[in-house]
């Protein structure tokens, strides 16, 4: 899931969520591969007015008026007019920004596929980022459509800063990564309650209306709008949430849903917990299994395949509690040990080139970041801030607060910051320096100020129109594999699909056994045979992966 991201760190992730309507002549789901094949072109669907779930009021379906997107010819883009309680349809209103990439055959196009990148929320960057690895006979057979969340990006922002620069300053006081020390957990804590104090002040009203269920009816909302009957949905991490949550609300307007390394929906919003948002789904844990991973199979590699191999697991595992050691007390310009820490988790997700580009930076850290020899005088150099790190112009407002408006008003946390501590204590007992990482993420909800108006908090069993597939990666270092066994039992009718690999997210870490069940699921309605079990087309350094 795309995990909130720490302040000043910002990466592709990751972090992208119902009986009778289907679109056209499409043949549900089923267990058997003879399932009838949809046509090479099916009908157009009619519009279907929205938001016809029990207890809401009916919402104007928003015009769409596509045009090229500037700069990205090959994308359209268009502005929906949504309500901001869709409760109250009449009444204020906010806008949605789209992106469109057309279906490469449109002579035979089934419908438009929705894909939420999660927690990261910006879905029209996030598209024309991830276009290509969407697998190609779905390129051709659908109109590819995402949007910026509510309240983030170009569509109506919650913005707790009158300016970029203001911003800036304010993130500049943050520590990277995570507090380590007294003085570092004091400023921690009194910047984002500083934060949510802002965001109260300047954006009561959007917040309110921020979460899981609020995204799921725009999203119905927006697929009335393109025309089609039912959704054809991909949600990766978080957004494996919001399609849960559509799929419990709209159940009879799924046609064809994907789940995508999925969240635990009932740990999601659970309350009464001790442990944190991230920890209740056990992220920390996930982490320290594939940090283990990574090791493993460097220390396994040479370092001509794997820069950080030491000969063997053992000593890679030792090599990198050492190089830990050192940054925690001689740090490297940007390169802390908090920092060093929050950039191993966050590269974990992406295999390919990944892996090997993490092994190449932990191996420029240990070779710069131990005392200097006599006589040398200080280091030859201090390493770079990550390509990643943020370069924002004036109207690049970076939007910070938007994972957490999006998170803290609909999932519960400790709302006492000094307990913070002690869950950091419990973490690093069982996952190690991931801990540390993953207890800080939720601890900027302990003071955040306003809490979701309308959020869904299940049942999760409704039965759909079509079955849904989940995937799930077996060594995911974010949301971990049970995650997606939860979310497929919890569910009315899922069918899931297995990768044996590594990294977050199945889209981003290809495998062309995944991108066929996928395409025939999507086209066809075609589900994988129970017990479906597929492998990722790279392995980590080299044949010994």
């Amino acid at each position: 899931m795309s995990p909130a991201i720490p302040p000043r760190r910002w990466r592709r992730l990751a972090a992208a969520t119902a009986l009778a309507c289907a679109v056209g002549a499409f043949v549900p789901p089923a267990a058997a591969a003879t399932a009838a094949p949809v046509p090479d072109r099916a009908p157009a669907p009619a519009p279907v007015p929205a938001g016809a779930e029990p207890g809401a009021g009916a919402s104007s379906v928003p015009h769409l008026d596509w045009a090229p997107c500037l700069h990205t010819p090959r994308y359209h883009c268009a502005t929906a007019r949504v309500p901001l309680d869709h409760r109250r349809p009449r009444g204020r209103t906010i806008e949605l920004a789209l992106i469109k990439r057309p279906a490469v055959e449109p002579h035979r196009r089934v419908g438009s596929l929705f894909y939420h990148p999660g927690l990261r929320a910006d879905g029209t960057a996030a598209l024309r980022e991830s276009y290509e690895d969407f697998p190609l006979a779905v390129r051709k057979r659908f109109d590819l459509v995402s949007w910026d969340m509510r309240g983030t990006g170009h569509s109506t922002p919650v913005r707790c800063f009158r300016s970029t620069a203001r911003a800036l300053r304010w993130a500049e006081k943050v520590p990277d990564g995570f507090p380590v020390g007294a003085r570092e957990r004091k400023v921690w804590i009194r910047s984002w309650a500083e934060l949510g104090r802002r965001c109260a002040k300047r954006a009561p009203g959007l917040l309110r209306h921020m979460s899981a269920a609020d995204t799921a009816r725009d999203l119905d909302l927006l697929r009335a709008a393109v025309g089609d009957r039912g959704l054809n949905y991909l949600g990766t991490s978080y957004g494996t949430f919001v399609g849960a949550t559509y799929a419990n609300l709209f159940p009879h307007r799924v046609r064809a849903m994907t789940l995508d390394s999925n969240v635990n929906p009932r740990e999601w919003v659970r309350r009464g917990s001790w442990l944190p948002t991230f920890l209740r789904q056990d992220f920390d844990l996930a982490s320290a299994q594939s940090l283990s991973r990574f090791l493993d199979l460097c220390g396994r590699s040479t370092p001509d395949d794997c820069a950080f191999s030491a000969g063997n697991p053992q000593a890679t595992r030792t090599k990198f509690e050492r190089l830990l050691h050192r940054l925690r007390h001689d740090p490297q310009g940007y390169w802390t040990y908090a920092a060093t820490v929050s950039f191993v988790v966050e590269e974990l997700r992406d295999v390919d080139p990944g892996w090997t580009e993490l092994a190449d930076k932990l191996q420029d850290l240990w070779e710069n970041s131990g005392p200097a020899e006599p006589g040398s005088g200080l280091r030859a150099r201090t390493l770079p801030a990550p390509a990643h790190a943020p370069t924002h112009t004036d109207d690049d407002y970076p939007g910070y607060e938007w994972q957490y408006a999006m998170m803290c008003g609909e999932s519960p946390n400790p709302r006492d910051p000094r307990r913070y501590r002690a869950i950091e204590r419990f973490s690093r007992a069982r996952a190690g320096d991931p801990g540390s990482y993953w207890t800080w993420r939720n601890e900027p909800c302990a003071t955040w100020p306003v809490r979701a108006a309308n959020p869904y908090t299940g049942p999760w069993d409704r039965q759909t129109a079509a079955p849904i597939l989940t995937v799930g990666i077996t060594n995911d270092p974010t949301t971990p594999y049970e995650g997606s066994l939860a979310m497929t039992r919890q569910l009315a009718d899922a069918r899931l699909l297995t990768v044996k690999g590594n990294g977050h997210m199945a889209l981003m870490n290809p495998s062309d056994c995944v991108k066929r069940h996928e395409s025939r699921y999507f086209i066809q309605g075609v589900l994988p045979p129970r017990g479906a079990v597929c492998r990722q087309d790279h392995r980590p350094f080299g044949p010994l992966g």
